[in-house]
């Protein structure tokens, strides 16, 4: 069972669910620049033909290696970065066709949570000056009423209101992330890209951190894009996940199926390195052990990215370029030699 990852394919999905963020064909290109007249000689491929919906109330996990363009597609879905080819709709709105005054206009439904809560707060900014930026660029609130919102989006977030006043290096790493937190959710927006937004806090931490989000999430009705490298974080918190490799999706399914039956070489790799908590089962199963570095996105290899790590590349995945197919419903995968176990194929 084959399938393109076209419109008229996810309509019949977006009958039961609403599609809040579409992206099509969506590329990401840097220029590589030489000489003394600067000409273009080449150019970093970051995000490279990459096509998926995210549905209303839903977190979508963006997951991969360092390097494999999970930032850049969350900064060029909220247009923090110009796209350089392809797609992207919010609510049936074309973004890559907004000028600047209608973007402008649509931001306060677009928010993003940043990895490093040390670099993205201003350090000469109280906390009631951070949390209430949002509020004196978009809204038409008076000073009280801005003062009574600052209050309530800090209890929000769990931090008390008398903390409005503080500066960021006065508070911990997981505090500065639900200052954060509290910034983004200022004007009620409905999409926040969050960008590993619990890599840089100590672990007995992330959990709360998370559990907040969710509790947000529920009570406010938003949606997520979740990126991460750390698959068990996304397993927990994901309906459904994408994987990236060098500007490509590779894979992408719920959550569960994913995880419990990944089809991808990338994927099982990237599930085999992750510990179990059992140390018989540990001890007992096999690993997708992966061999040299990501190649530089410059000169990516030619057919299937992926093949000069892979252990079961054929000389088809040097020439061609696999089909992103749907083997199961809804598990899309883009390898020439992805199979379904025996008893699935049985089945039909």
């Amino acid at each position: 069972m084959t399938a393109e990852l076209t419109d008229a394919t996810v309509e019949n999905d977006a009958d039961e669910r609403e599609v809040i963020v579409r992206v099509r064909s969506l590329e990401r290109h840097f220029p590589i620049r030489k000489g003394i007249l600067k000409r273009q000689v080449g150019s970093v491929k970051a995000v490279d033909d990459i096509s998926f919906d995210i549905y209303k109330g839903e977190t979508l996990g963006l997951v991969g290696e360092s390097g494999s363009g999970k930032t850049t597609t969350g900064r060029v879905i909220l247009r923090l970065d110009d796209a350089t080819g392809g797609d992207i709709e919010f609510e049936g709105v074309d973004l890559l066709g907004l000028d600047h005054k209608a973007l402008r206009a649509l931001r306060p439904k677009m928010q993003t949570i940043f990895q490093d809560p040390h670099a993205s707060l201003n350090p000469r900014m109280t906390v009631a000056s951070i949390v209430g930026e949002p509020l004196r660029e978009h809204s038409k609130l008076r000073s009280a009423e801005q003062k009574a919102r600052i209050d309530e989006l800090l209890e929000i977030v769990g931090l008390a209101p008398d903390h409005a006043n503080r500066y960021p290096h006065e508070f911990s790493g997981g505090q500065r992330q639900r200052i954060g937190i509290a910034r983004a959710i200022a004007l009620n927006p409905e999409f926040i890209v969050c960008d590993e937004p619990i890599a840089a806090l100590d672990v007995s931490i992330q959990a709360q951190v998370v559990n907040l989000m969710e509790k947000l999430q529920k009570e406010l009705g938003l949606t997520y894009l979740f990126i991460s490298h750390d698959l068990s974080m996304v397993r927990h918190v994901a309906d459904r996940v994408a994987v990236m490799y060098l500007g490509k999706i590779v894979e992408l399914a719920g959550v569960d199926d994913l995880y419990d039956r990944p089809l991808h070489p990338y994927t099982k790799a990237l599930q085999s390195a992750v510990p179990l908590p059992d140390p018989i089962l540990e001890n007992m199963r096999d690993r997708t052990i992966l061999e040299g570095d990501i190649p530089s996105p410059s000169n990516p290899p030619s057919g299937c990215r992926f093949r000069t790590r892979c252990p079961i590349a054929q000389e088809q995945c040097k020439s061609e370029v696999p089909e992103f197919r749907e083997m199961r419903s809804g598990q899309w995968v883009a390898c020439h030699f992805a199979e379904l176990d025996s008893q699935e194929n049985a089945g039909g």
